[in-house]
């Protein structure tokens, strides 16, 4: 008869030690998932606060009685999973500020580089203009000077076609006042014969 009232305190102790194993390792697991974070980089420095609760709710877990295991362990893995989630989010919140300042950087950069291009394109035209302006007005010179040139040509041809028209003018008159006068004198040779 002793030997069946000890048999479910043994029983008993057995559940206890068992379930006591059980919240060792569940509490084990808790308390490496609050390390992961803690070791990896991105996340350390991260969700202090809700880490904080995931191990207060994880030794509250670990000291609970019995009844109260059950609520407590699933408490405590709803804080981890907090811990977790806050930690990431703000790892990825950095990660994107980090990125999105990255991102800034590289458009006030690319806007300095299309602003250089704008300027080296635009001291280019400047140039190409200057030198267009320049052979424009190297051409116009040279017109002019051609043209001046040919009027001075012109102005010398008339006053040569002048001096030959007088020339001529004047060959032409001497010829006549010639004819003229041989005409008369042949003339005279008649009634002189006469």
């Amino acid at each position: 008869m002793k030997a069946i009232s000890v048999l479910p305190f043994l029983l008993l102790a057995a559940f206890a030690g068992s379930a006591a194993a059980q919240a060792i390792d569940e509490t084990d697991m808790l308390g490496r998932r609050l390390q992961a974070l803690e070791m990896d980089p991105a996340t350390s420095g991260f969700a202090q606060l809700e880490r904080l609760q995931a191990r207060q709710a994880i030794d509250a877990y670990v000291n609970a009685r019995a009844r109260d295991r059950d609520a407590l362990r699933q408490v405590a893995g709803w804080r981890v999973d907090t811990a977790e989630t806050a930690a990431r989010s703000e790892a990825l919140r950095r990660e994107i500020d980090r990125l999105d300042r990255t991102r800034a950087d590289l458009l006030v950069e690319a806007s300095r580089q299309e602003a250089a291009r704008a300027r080296a394109e635009a001291e280019r035209l400047r140039i190409q203009a200057q030198i267009q302006a320049e052979e424009t007005a190297r051409l116009r010179a040279a017109a002019d000077s051609e043209l001046t040139a040919r009027q001075q040509a012109e102005t010398v041809l008339e006053g040569v076609a002048s001096d030959q028209a007088a020339k001529l003018r004047a060959a032409r008159a001497r010829d006549a006042e010639l004819a003229r006068r041989e005409a008369e004198l042949l003339r005279q040779a008649e009634q002189d014969g006469d």
